[in-house]
């Protein structure tokens, strides 16, 4: 996970309440039709969600940049990379 204090993410989606899978499902749709090299903060839950989206996002070739403890939820920032390999 990389260090980017200073980013400031283009958009934000809020699944708290979504369940898994649903909530990766959606975060993978959003991140597919932003510009390469975006920056999404997605609001999670904790448990399950917190637990399996950061990692299925990263298998999947997203940049997981931050996850912050939001005290209720969690506020991830992933970034959609500039080239798909």
């Amino acid at each position: 996970m990389q260090s980017s204090p200073l980013s400031t993410p283009d958009a934000q989606i809020d699944l708290r309440g979504t369940p898994c899978p649903i909530n990766f499902v959606r975060t993978k749709l959003y991140l597919e039709k932003m510009p390469h090299g975006s920056l999404l903060e997605v609001w999670l839950d904790a448990g399950e969600p917190i637990e399996q989206v950061p990692d299925s996002l990263s298998m999947c070739g997203y940049l997981v940049e931050r996850i912050t403890d939001c005290s209720g939820y969690f506020s991830v920032l992933v970034r959609r990379p500039l080239s798909v390999a």
